[in-house]
């Protein structure tokens, strides 16, 4: 008998604590936390392992079909590929600026591998995204600029001629 009641409290304790978990709010991503990209959306956007939308802030990759939105803008192809290639399925440090999410509540960010690289940035350098700032998030600007100019005067990626 005493066995039939100490197996029933486990149980009972389980079920207490499982009801509970789904009912648990994650914590919020907060600066400089490093994160797990699960999924590459396009050049510009990503998926976090915990379902958080990350949108990069300050620049703009040209776009792609999502299901029945239309046909793929020239090049967008091209940046999807090459920001699955630097993040996907790799850790990333996230650095956010003045505003924290955008108008369709993803979070905005600058993204950082492991080795340093500036997501954001190398997208900008290799002509696979165009810079777009967005006040108050302005805080690469300057940076980001330099290397679109970089980048279109060397006709790199989506600056070449076609």
């Amino acid at each position: 008998m005493k066995r039939l009641f100490g197996g029933l409290g486990l149980l009972l304790a389980l079920a207490v604590l499982f009801a509970g978990a789904g009912r648990m709010q994650k914590a919020p991503l907060q600066e400089g936390d490093w994160a797990f990209v699960r999924w590459v959306v396009d050049g510009d956007t990503v998926v976090l392992s915990d379902g958080t939308n990350v949108r990069y802030i300050g620049i703009n990759t040209p776009e792609i079909r999502h299901g029945d939105k239309g046909v793929d803008q020239p090049y967008g192809r091209e940046a999807t590929a090459f920001n699955r290639n630097l993040v996907h399925r790799k850790r990333v440090r996230l650095e956010f600026d003045a505003e924290r999410t955008d108008r369709y509540g993803r979070l905005l960010a600058y993204l950082y591998l492991e080795d340093g690289t500036f997501v954001n940035r190398e997208l900008i350098c290799r002509g696979y995204a165009r810079l777009m700032t967005i006040p108050p998030n302005v805080r690469h600007a300057d940076e980001l600029r330099r290397c679109q100019r970089e980048a279109r005067e060397g006709k790199r990626g989506l600056w070449g001629e076609r």
